[in-house]
């Protein structure tokens, strides 16, 4: 059972690994992922294992938890109603710590002095921090409530901090007092140097100010998230009782006829009933060349209805919408960890501890060494307030949310934080053929009968193949179609798979299939090499008792992209495979013609999973990019499982990373970004490391017996609260990604065309549509308001007569 929460009251990496610890000791609990990014945990345990258990087990450990809603929450709203309140802590904190270091440090500094005797000077202070500790107080609580439940925190680390830098400070106010009721002024003065008052002061509002950089920080981190939320209309229109009706999005149901006209957001995934318009898909798929939608094809919710008038029947609403299925997957993805973290995980879940042992060594040693307990004090304060397990906590999920939200922006969803980092390491990428690196559409390219004429042998072929989901089917249906010919009526249907299929017409028996099956079936004459050579396949017809009525060729068209996005990953020192059933001779000249490293051709769909797993006992890392539906059980069995050109559910839960185009250079797009996400993240986890492993020596005094370097306090409470907006910075970079694939294909095909007689949007959608009709174009953009067109692929004269048959003028720029 999966189960999602919201929890309060975590603040660094420690509090995470806190709650993973106390929620996965409980029985039947499988696995625990928690992010510090949106204060949530997912839970998957047994179904006996209830939610209010799991909130025991976490407010048993110092937390707040509750059932998460079932709307994907928005990571910055979420952050952005912290920030008013840490906006405010820090005014308040500003406004008394500045009189309260001109008091302590102005003497130093020269300047007029407000009172003269130490006592009031000092109670000055104290009335000064009061304030300042009073809107901070949640370090405290908080802090020193962990410490004595044993699981101490980063806010353990700051109340011990301040707590000691004040008690130091009453101590010293003390004996101000003591020395002025005897008359002793040059201690009472050597004290009001020592008061600390301003230390703890700068301390919490130092921290506080980090806090705040850091969660506004992070809420940008999901801002792809809240772009894709942010996609989808607020109402719908829709037919009840006859009657249409705008009524709230979240009230449309299943079933509910929806109408939308040209310019509008579709709201709801449905089934097109009526009405013939071209949507605008790169919401979803990053594709902005609109897709023609005819009655019986399926839309999608966030899309744009571009031309025409649509009714659709909804048939996915609310939180089982494309949209809503994507969101969750890259909220998911950005909530899981990846394998590199787990070192970081280990070493937060003892962070505060262990810096706590070594700011009380510290004090120790220096006091053993003969200095005061101001110079030991001071070191070990500047040790609990230098570290920063944030930082730890932080360097791998910012970047996975950031990753991962730049990728669905392109139509790339990643699933989890680990398929990101297997993808970067894959070495070989197995291509299934159909589909992936050929459109998957074949068409008869060859009819030839060995008995008969050419409408006779299509005749029986398309009969049969009516009653078959095979992709070749459609292809001689279409042929006969185009030909005019009526199909005879077909009984006793049955399908081989990876062979053929049989049926009934009249009173003869009829087989058709591939070479293999036909000499099985003792048909002679079946030779498919000289079309297989030439990439097409051959169907075989025969009739029961072994006579060949004749082969009909098929060939599948290479799409534009596939040979550009094999020579990428060959580049990015891949090897590619392609996997097919096709006859060898076939798959052969397909591979020649893309440039794959290996061909591995007649293999049934039962056996790509045992390909896969060959490869691997090879030992080889393998990417499988199928279609996620035929290809499923060869995608699980993958190291990673790329889906290509699939929206569905089914692509969705069987693969690790799903492509919503059917571009094969998005799958170079997705190792690319891969391999950038993880770049990013060991430059965070080496900040981390670096940080830590070196300001925690030098603010515990270890330059100082060769440099007399000592590290105030408060520069370590600065130096800690700005580590962490360095590495939530540095993560949001990812968010300028773009794929060196996209550059060089832009730069190598783009046209651009001056166009006349634009007046408004949908000539501008009249334009498009037609440009995006010519063959070889990949990407239009239209700008209205200065009349021209880019256009990357297709033929200038053919883009210009595009535009004339649109009705428009355009002339080559």
């Amino acid at each position: 059972m999966h189960q999602k929460f919201d929890i309060s009251g975590m603040s660094c990496a420690a509090c995470s690994a806190r709650v993973e610890q106390a929620v996965g000791k409980l029985e039947g609990v499988q696995n625990v992922a928690i992010s510090l990014l949106s204060n949530s945990m997912t839970v998957d345990a047994a179904e006996t294992v209830t939610a209010q258990t799991i909130i025991a087990a976490v407010e048993a450990a110092g937390y707040g938890a509750k059932v998460a809603d079932a709307e994907v929450k928005k990571i910055r709203a979420a952050q952005s109603g912290e920030l008013p309140k840490m906006r405010r802590r820090i005014l308040v904190s500003a406004a008394f710590l500045l009189p309260l270091m001109y008091l302590s440090m102005g003497r130093m500094l020269g300047l007029p002095q407000l009172f003269s005797s130490p006592l009031w000077l000092a109670a000055a202070q104290i009335v000064l921090l009061i304030p300042i500790v009073a809107v901070n107080f949640s370090y405290y609580t908080k802090g020193f409530g962990h410490l004595f439940r044993g699981s101490p925190n980063m806010d353990t680390l700051i109340a011990v901090g301040s707590t000691a830098a004040i008690a130091y400070g009453v101590y010293a106010s003390a004996k101000i007092v003591l020395a002025l009721s005897v008359g002793d002024t040059a201690t009472a003065a050597s004290f009001s140097h020592d008061l600390y008052f301003e230390s703890a002061g700068m301390i919490l509002t130092l921290v506080t100010l980090g806090k705040f950089f850091e969660t506004r920080a992070k809420g940008e981190t999901g801002r792809a998230i809240e772009a894709l939320m942010d996609l989808a209309p607020k109402t719908a229109r829709v037919l009840r009782d006859g009657v249409e009706t705008e009524i709230p999005v979240a009230q449309v149901a299943v079933g509910d006829i929806v109408l939308v006209r040209p310019g509008e957001r579709i709201a709801v995934d449905g089934i097109v009933i009526d009405g013939t318009s071209g949507v605008d898909e790169s919401a979803l798929t990053g594709e902005s060349i609109p897709v023609e939608k005819h009655e019986g094809d399926r839309v999608a919710a966030a899309t744009i209805n571009q031309t025409g008038f649509l009714r659709f029947r909804a048939d996915r609403v609310g939180q089982d919408t494309t949209l809503a299925n994507i969101i969750r997957l890259v909220e998911e993805a950005g909530n899981s960890k990846a394998p590199i973290a787990r070192l970081a995980d280990k070493i937060a879940g003892i962070f505060v501890p262990v810096v706590m042992t070594i700011a009380l060594i510290t004090a120790i040693v220096w006091l053993a060494l003969g200095k005061d307990v101001e110079f030991a004090l001071t070191c070990a304060i500047a040790v609990l307030v230098i570290s920063c397990p944030c930082a730890l906590g932080l360097a791998t999920p910012v970047s996975i949310m950031v990753g991962t939200g730049r990728g669905a922006q392109s139509g790339i969803l990643i699933r989890s934080a680990a398929a990101l980092e297997t993808l970067c390491h894959v070495d070989t990428v197995v291509m299934d053929k159909t589909g992936t690196l050929t459109v998957g559409k074949p068409q008869v390219t060859d009819v030839l009968p060995e008995t008969g004429t050419e409408a006779e042998l299509l005749q029986i072929a398309a009969s049969m193949e009516a009653q078959s989901e095979h992709p070749l089917a459609e292809a001689v249906l279409d042929a006969a179609k185009k030909r005019g010919i009526a199909l005879l009526p077909v009984s006793d249907f049955s399908a081989i798979p990876g062979r053929g299929i049989s049926a009934r017409i009249g009173e003869k028996t009829y087989f058709a299939g591939n070479a293999a099956w036909m000499q099985e079936m003792g048909v002679g004459g079946c030779d498919a090499d000289s079309l297989a050579s030439e990439g097409k396949t051959p169907l075989f017809f025969a009739e029961q008792g072994g006579a060949l009525l004749g082969v009909i060729a098929c060939a599948d068209e290479v799409k534009a992209t596939a040979s550009q996005a094999v020579s990428e990953l060959r580049r990015l020192g891949l090897s590619v495979i392609m996997l097919t059933g096709d006859h060898q001779l076939t798959a052969d000249a397909v591979g020649r013609r893309l440039g794959v490293d290996r061909v591995i051709a007649q293999v049934l769909p039962q056996e790509k999973e045992s390909v896969i797993r060959k490869l691997q006992a090879e030992g080889h890392r393998v990417c499988m990019v199928g279609d996620g539906i035929n290809d499923a059980p060869s995608l699980v069995r993958a190291d990673v499982g790329v889906a290509i050109g699939a929206g569905t559910d089914i692509a969705i839960e069987s693969a690790d990373v799903v492509l919503m185009r059917s571009d094969p250079l998005d799958i170079v797009s997705g190792v690319e970004l891969s391999r950038a996400v993880m770049r990013n993240i060991k430059m965070n986890l080496f900040w981390a490391f670096f940080y830590n492993s070196l300001d925690i020596p030098i603010a515990a005094g270890a330059l100082y017996p060769l440099f007399g370097i000592k590290l105030s306090p408060m520069l370590g409470a600065a130096a800690m609260s700005f580590s962490s907006v360095c590495v939530v910075s540095n993560a949001l970079r990812l968010r300028f990604f773009k794929p060196t694939i996209r550059k060089s294909k832009e730069d190598l095909s783009m046209q651009k065309l001056k166009i006349t007689g634009m007046m408004c949007e949908h000539c501008k959608s009249h334009v498009e549509t037609a440009l995006c009709g010519v063959a070889g174009v990949t990407d239009v953009t239209v700008d209205l308001k200065n009349g021209t067109a880019q256009v990357a692929g297709g033929e200038v004269q053919d883009l210009i007569a595009a535009v004339k048959a649109a009705g428009y003028e355009a002339v080559a720029e």
